[in-house]
């Protein structure tokens, strides 16, 4: 049985989404469905996420994606430079106290790339609420929200979705508190999707995608970390 917040099997998807390996060249497995908790869970969980595309009438679709290679960011391999070091003791780590705050910010359409849309948004709120989605804040000394990430958590998989910062490395530093819980916790995985510079600068490295299903399928089946496992948010 997976561990799930409340200590249940995860709920049934309606959609019978296509397999992770059916990924077109660009990693795009299929467009369509919804974004009901138990679709976006049953994607997580079968190595799929969701990120809107446009049609050739550049109209937004919902789009589901295995990239191959996949990023990770190894648990035991992330980069933390001296000067990194140095911002993490500016900061105080929260859990879960600012979801709808991490993801406006990140949703924020000024931003360079924004697919977050008021859907997505909406969507992952309500994950938050049900205890699946969770969000790993950088908070300043004054009680200001400096910056933070949100992604999905099943058994010992983080899947991440977005990050933001207002202040310099503070986005950095919510990764290195979000790693040192995972860790803690027992978890073995920590999805990002795709390798970024700014990633890969932290440790990120590509994994085929049958190594990533692989340790996929082992990471969902361990218990969920603590920090993670207390009930609906919010």
């Amino acid at each position: 049985m997976v561990t799930t917040p409340a200590g249940d099997d995860l709920p049934v998807s309606r959609w019978d989404l296509p397999p992770a390996e059916s990924a077109d060249d660009d990693g795009l497995v299929g467009v369509g469905a919804d974004l009901e908790p138990a679709t976006l869970l049953d994607a997580y969980r079968n190595g799929l996420f969701p990120m809107p595309v446009a049609d050739a009438h550049r109209r937004q679709l919902l789009g589901w994606w295995s990239p191959d290679p996949r990023a990770v960011l190894p648990l035991d391999g992330m980069r933390v430079s001296r000067s990194l070091r140095r911002s993490c003791r500016r900061f105080d780590v929260r859990v879960d106290s600012a979801f709808d705050q991490v993801i406006t910010a990140c949703a924020d359409p000024r931003r360079d790339g924004s697919w977050i849309t008021p859907g997505v948004l909406a969507a992952y709120v309500r994950l938050h609420r049900l205890g699946w989605a969770h969000s790993v804040e950088a908070w300043t000394p004054e009680g200001k929200l400096a910056g933070g990430l949100y992604g999905v958590a099943i058994g010992g998989l983080f899947a991440g979705e977005s990050m933001f910062h207002r202040a310099t490395d503070a986005s950095k530093v919510a990764l290195v508190g979000l790693v040192e819980l995972l860790v803690e916790g027992g978890a073995s995985l920590l999805d990002v999707q795709w390798a970024t510079p700014h990633l890969r600068s932290l440790g990120a490295v590509d994994l085929p995608r049958r190594r990533y299903l692989e340790l996929l399928a082992r990471a969902v089946r361990q218990p969920l970390p603590a920090v993670f496992a207390t009930g609906a948010a919010g």
